[in-house]
């Protein structure tokens, strides 16, 4: 890394630190333990006279059985029960609204203690019995990708490791995903998309710590593998991401020359295509058994031609990848169309002969707004200027 990365990576990091979520302890005094790693964990029953190993009990009960009632954690005593009652929660977000779309794919709308909200979905896979969870990061968006209907709600903060984690633990209450008492646990919520509301790796060590959470094997025990980070092309933090993390990586590629990226992705302009491809090719956990997802929003006349197809063939030659291509989610107000079907199938036979798989996203959850680049959160307040 060179002067000028380690810089700009600080410069990412200071800029995060001014979105930062509140801590919350509630009015009464109590403290949240969800979001809490397992040192910190440790710290608070240190502060009330408990030892070590009632930290790694707590953890059990909350993020592999998903209890939230100190009294019904059945190896904790009652006196210790009431006591941790007494000075701490297991909390959620609330749930505003709870939409079902035609195809069963399913937004909620999470308010938290703040009054700020954002939007979470579950996509169900029709061929197998399971789906993901796509979570937001932040309140709002910093890119204004031109595209995208969440780029339009101004950022107002980042959400805390709490509020990332806590997202997921609230779909799996409403799927009563947790171990039931005779054992039989279901995998609806098999698999972790961040893609939702914000740019995670504008908000790296809260999305990162969340992860760290739910990958812990002796909790949520999601694998990396089944975890997808998407980034705009946050480039000085997609290396740190990929040593401290080694989650599966996709990349909101959209264009193929600067010109048109610059456009569509503002971004673009501080991290170039040439630059983001090569940040790529240093992604450490990139191989052919975990290729690295490009994905692709095809708009109508503006990056649907064969040429375009070519160019994209040519920026990832080598790497081991795969490219979605996904349909224009139109919604109020937008500028774009959706390319036509044949549009669409031109260019992904193109892709696909040059040996990278091309898959044409069916759009999910379009009659709730919860298809790729719809999510907007209906409680915008206290944006950020």
């Amino acid at each position: 890394m060179s002067d000028l990365t380690q810089a700009e990576r600080e410069r990412i990091l200071a800029k995060a630190a001014l979105f930062s979520p509140p801590v919350y302890v509630l009015p009464d005094g109590r403290r949240d333990l969800v979001g809490l790693d397992k040192d910190e964990l440790a710290v608070e029953m240190a502060q009330i006279g408990e030892k070590p190993f009632r930290a790694k009990q707590l953890w059990h009960w909350i993020y592999h059985q998903g209890v939230r009632d100190f009294g019904l954690m059945s190896t904790i005593a009652k006196p210790l029960q009431e006591k941790l009652a007494e000075r701490f929660v297991i909390g959620r977000p609330e749930v505003v609204t709870d939409l079902l779309s035609k195809d069963e794919t399913r937004k909620f709308l999470f308010k938290f203690r703040d009054e700020q909200a954002v939007e979470t979905v579950y996509i169900p896979d029709r061929q197998e019995d399971r789906g993901a969870v796509c979570l937001s990061s932040q309140v709002g968006c910093t890119l204004s990708c031109r595209f995208c209907h969440t780029g339009t709600q101004r950022l107002s903060r980042n959400l805390g490791a709490a509020e990332i984690v806590g997202q997921f633990m609230a779909a799996r209450d409403a799927y009563g995903e947790w171990p039931s008492p005779k054992g039989e646990t279901p995998r609806l919520l098999s698999t972790i998309v961040l893609m939702g509301m914000g740019e995670p790796l504008y908000n790296y060590e809260n999305v990162a710590k969340a992860m760290k959470i739910v990958m812990d094997g002796e909790g949520i025990a999601l694998s990396r593998r089944r975890i997808t980070l998407s980034t705009s092309g946050v480039v000085p933090m997609m290396d740190r991401a990929g040593a401290e993390l080694g989650v599966n990586l996709a990349i909101s590629l959209h264009a193929v020359t600067d010109e048109l990226r610059d456009e569509l992705v503002p971004l673009n302009r501080k991290y170039p295509i040439r630059e983001l491809i090569e940040a790529c090719r240093r992604y450490p956990s990139a191989s052919n058994a975990r290729r690295i997802t490009f994905e692709y929003i095809m708009l109508r006349g503006i990056n649907d031609s064969e040429a375009d197809a070519r160019e994209l063939v040519r920026l990832i030659a080598g790497l081991p990848a795969k490219v979605n291509l996904i349909p224009f989610n139109p919604w109020p107000g937008s500028a774009y169309q959706p390319s036509t079907p044949e549009a669409l199938k031109a260019f992904a036979a193109i892709v696909m002969q040059a040996g990278y798989a091309s898959p044409i996203r069916t759009p999910r959850g379009r009659d709730i707004l919860a298809a790729c680049g719809q999510l907007k959160s209906a409680m915008e307040k206290g944006a950020a200027a």
